[in-house]
């Protein structure tokens, strides 16, 4: 460390200009930052049905249509003329938007008797006997309410739908009525939307909780800014990097600056604090810097490492986004470590520092409580028989959120636009599958169809199966495939697709469903956004205990190879294992579920949790040689920093209490009982596996 505290005081420029190069490139690559908000491509590619799903809309060439919903006043009806005239041209203004490929409605853009177009001049003025026709096709079952108020049209979009959806909103809705705009490019729209407002907001706020919260503990304005330096770059870094190997941001990824900065503020902190109590000691800037690097490098080497194995041990998830957050996250954890302990020491060899922990307004009573802590050995026998208690009590009851808007609390507008679509028609994103087609024998196959469909509407949770084969004898089978219906391709040449749109249904009648499948000649699948939401659930479990495994067996290893003694790896293993229960039964006593983003974050405190319990020993190993009271020492050394970090994670991630998606919400009460118990877990319960000599002296 003396070579390299020399090398650093005597060329701080070089280091500088090299990170502030770079910075610049990661400011320029921002502006190449784009979002990807469908949320169903999670896990389209490298699962069985997932590819199905995909392989199914390639087939028939079909897009998710935008699902938009009129309702009229009580005592209007669709059957009313004035109500039909009004749909009409409602539907015309809808396909003349941007990107609109079709509309499908109750009323046809198309005559299907003579070919001419159906327009709300032409209902103005149609005879009662014609306007009952044209209402009652082929898809008036599945556009029209019981009651006649509500009707259905599928807006089909050219791409993704995303400028659809937004567009709608703005038509004008006809007299009287209300529309409701649902499927799955209104909760794309939604996402991106989401996602700006996020990084615009959250990282902002983050930033000064963080701080605030240093300097509660430094007491230093100047230090508590330059300890969050380190993660503010290296956030910056890492969505640069992000930016310029074209990689999309995602609802998964969009966390990865925020973790990047409260996380990756570790090692600032505990480098300006460690600098700042040596300041008094040792007048020469190149003292300082190698005094505070034989005391805090190694640690901050470690911490640095096993931060980013919590992170990479997302690897071994099976999901593209999990597995990405895990890989950026532990690339802006590296970064924000060189920096704080290359550049940041380069900066603070240019500013002057004093000694001001005891102005800091925790600072001293978070060390006086520690010590008295630490020195009655019942309070960490009490905190570990608690934790095992409660973890024994909850941790059998977690549970996995298979929702597929599990990211939208109960009063968002897009989850109670679903809710409504799915109370009147039975699902804003149907199930779609495909029914066996013999080109050899089509009228034995449209009937196969048909007692196929009545089985599956026969199943709980199903409201309605839809397919070519329901217009029955008003299409000769020879003819089925020349039938245009404004949903999509209806026909291959050996299938039928068909949609299903589910009732009130439970991920139990879910399962039936494709059970029921997989025993049927007559139905080659079954798919849909719903079914790739159940297969989720499968994968977010098996992530969860895949990537706690993974964490905890890396830094394992990384404290064995460091310390190469059992005792040492165990006492530092202990406080991580505490705090993992306590997550996982919190979890579940909470009634938060599992899903794609909380389910990462028993990894992601693995690696940060098990930063306390190094500086902790660090610090005890570096106070030992001075005799008896080695671990008071310690806690007078590592306890304020330890404590400052800990709670500066949770304060800060209070931030995600701002952000529309609740899950962002649930990291935040995770982060708040994690990071206090492992933070309690190291200062407390480590005293209590060392010998009595290390407490003695007060």
């Amino acid at each position: 460390m003396n070579r390299i505290g020399s090398a650093i005081v005597r060329h701080p420029h070089r280091i500088l200009g090299i990170t502030a190069l770079i910075t610049l490139l990661s400011v320029i690559s921002l502006f190449r930052i784009s979002f990807n908000a469908d949320v169903s491509s999670f896990i389209t590619e490298g699962n069985e049905r997932g590819e199905a799903f995909a392989a199914l809309q390639d087939k028939y060439a079909t897009k998710d249509p935008v699902n938009v919903v009129v309702s009229l006043p009580d005592r209007s009806r669709f059957s009313d003329r004035e109500a039909l005239v009004a749909l009409a041209a409602f539907r015309d203004q809808l396909s003349t938007l941007d990107g609109v490929a079709e509309v499908a409605a109750l009323i046809p853009a198309i005559n299907p008797l003579d070919g001419s177009a159906i327009t709300p001049e032409f209902l103005a003025s149609a005879p009662d006997m014609l306007l009952q026709a044209v209402t009652s096709g082929p898809l008036s079952d599945l556009m029209l309410s019981p009651d006649g108020r509500h009707t259905l049209l599928l807006v089909v979009p050219e791409g993704d739908g995303i400028d659809v959806a937004r567009s709608i909103p703005e038509l004008e809705p006809p007299a009287g009525a209300e529309v409701t705009v649902s499927g799955n490019p209104a909760v794309y729209a939604s996402v991106i939307d989401v996602l700006s407002l996020f990084l615009l907001l959250i990282p902002p706020v983050v930033m000064v909780l963080l701080v605030a919260t240093f300097y509660a503990n430094v007491g230093d304005r100047r230090l508590s800014l330059l300890a969050l330096v380190p993660a503010l770059l290296g956030s910056l870094w890492t969505f640069g990097l992000l930016s310029l190997l074209g990689r999309e941001i995602d609802i998964v990824t969009v966390i990865v600056p925020i973790f990047v900065l409260v996380m990756g503020s570790a090692d600032g902190l505990h480098f300006v604090t460690h600098f700042q109590d040596v300041s008094q000691e040792l007048p020469d800037q190149r003292d300082r810097v190698v005094s505070t690097l034989r005391e805090v490098g190694v640690p901050m080497i470690l911490t640095t490492i096993s931060t980013a194995a919590g992170f990479l041990s997302l690897l071994a998830a099976d999901i593209r986004p999990i597995r990405q957050l895990g890989v950026f996250a532990a690339i802006g954890i590296t970064f924000a470590g060189i920096i704080s302990f290359f550049a940041l020491p380069a900066i603070l060899t240019r500013v002057g520092v004093r000694r001001a922990a005891h102005h800091a307004l925790l600072g001293g009573r978070v060390t006086v409580g520690l010590r008295w802590l630490a020195v009655r050995r019942w309070t960490a026998v009490s905190l570990v028989g608690i934790v095992v208690v409660f973890g024994a009590v909850f941790i059998p009851k977690l549970t996995i959120d298979s929702d597929p808007l599990f990211m939208f609390g109960s009063d968002h507008e897009v989850r109670q636009a679903f809710e409504r679509t799915e109370d009147l028609f039975g699902g804003a994103t149907p199930l779609v599958g495909e029914f066996v087609l013999d080109p050899a024998d089509p009228g034995g196959s449209l009937e196969a169809a048909r007692l196929a469909s009545d089985e599956l509407e026969a199943l709980p949770g199903v409201r309605k199966v839809f397919s070519l084969a329901d217009l029955g004898a008003s299409v000769p089978p020879e003819a089925i495939a020349s039938v245009d219906l404004p949903i999509g391709e209806m026909v291959s040449d050996d299938g039928l697709r068909f949609m299903l749109l589910p009732a009130d249904y439970s991920p139990s009648d879910l399962r039936a469903w494709l059970d029921h499948v997989e025993n049927s000649d007559e139905i080659r699948v079954l798919t849909g956004v719903p079914v790739l939401w159940d297969e989720m659930a499968r994968l977010i479990l098996r992530a969860q205990i895949g990537s706690v495994i993974a964490a905890l067996v890396l830094v394992a290893l990384m404290l064995w190879f460091t310390y190469r003694r059992l005792r040492p790896t165990l006492v530092a293993m202990i406080p991580l294992l505490l705090t993992i229960v306590t997550l996982l039964g919190f979890i579940a006593a909470s009634g938060i579920q599992l899903n794609m983003i909380t389910a990462v974050v028993s990894s992601i405190v693995i690696g940060v949790g098990i930063d306390y319990a190094i500086h902790f020993v660090a610090a005890i190993d570096h106070a030992r040689p001075a005799g008896p009271g080695y671990v008071l020492r310690a806690i007078d050394r590592a306890g304020r920093p330890i404590v400052a970090n800990a709670l500066g994670i949770a304060i800060a991630l209070t931030a995600l209490l701002l952000s529309p998606l609740r899950p962002h919400h649930h990291i935040s009460g995770i982060m708040w009982v994690s990071m206090t118990v492992a933070a309690l877990g190291a200062l407390v319960v480590i005293p209590a596996l060392l010998p009595r000599e290390g407490l003695e002296g007060t």
